[in-house]
């Protein structure tokens, strides 16, 4: 199915947990079988389980598309010699770092928190080979824990101002919706991994949330 759901280390927040990069997706080390099953499934991806400083937040880590990404300087050397091999990889420095919370990617463009330097958005840019732009998000600036997109929708935090949404229409190519995920919470980047062929949500999502994220993603 396009969308399911399935909780990670008992946790409903999936999207810090998993990073969608182009047509991989970057899971913790040792995931029970039955919710590997469900994320294969789901998001018909390239799977490959990763570990980002010792750290199985992969989805607060890391983020990007299918030319480049993102990774927070907690990452080992031997992390990013992995992550190469998906493209190229920006390290994010001076403790604006937790690249997945602060940036939300899709083939188009890219969101940028406005806490990241401008000179850290030019080297992302040239590396994901994307427009990059800076806006809050209901004017909060950790982006990429309040909207999920993929390269057909974007689905957003309830409370975006109009001003945001036309910027994040303009960056990332498609049109936005608002919605919620784990029955009411308004982070929708944090509780949602996604792609074009799939999204999975926490075991709380309802089944009215699935349903809008299945429209404003594009996944009908």
């Amino acid at each position: 199915m396009p969308i399911d759901t399935a909780d990670i280390f008992g946790s409903d927040q999936v999207g810090i947990h998993l990073a969608a990069v182009g047509n991989v997706l970057l899971h913790p080390l040792e995931l029970p079988k039955l919710v590997l099953e469900i994320l294969e499934s789901s998001l018909q991806l390239e799977m490959h389980p990763v570990s980002i400083g010792g750290s199985n937040l992969i989805g607060a880590l890391v983020a990007g598309n299918s030319r480049g990404m993102a990774v927070a300087d907690i990452a080992t050397e031997s992390d990013i010699d992995t992550l190469t091999a998906f493209g190229d990889v920006v390290v994010m420095e001076g403790g604006v770092n937790t690249a997945g919370n602060l940036l939300l990617v899709n083939e188009q463009g890219a969101i940028a928190s406005p806490s990241i330097p401008t000179a850290g958005l030019e080297i992302m840019a040239e590396a994901m080979g994307v427009q990059v732009a800076a806006t809050t998000i209901a004017g909060q600036d950790v982006v990429g824990s309040l909207g999920v997109t993929t390269d057909q929708g974007v689905l957003l935090h309830p409370d975006v101002t109009p001003d945001e949404v036309q910027i994040i229409q303009d960056v990332l190519g498609v049109s936005p919706m608002v919605g919620t995920v784990a029955f009411g919470s308004p982070y929708v980047g944090a509780g949602v991994c996604a792609c074009n062929n799939g999204a999975v949500a926490g075991t709380e999502t309802t089944g009215p949330e699935l349903n809008r994220m299945e429209d404003a993603l594009g996944l009908i």
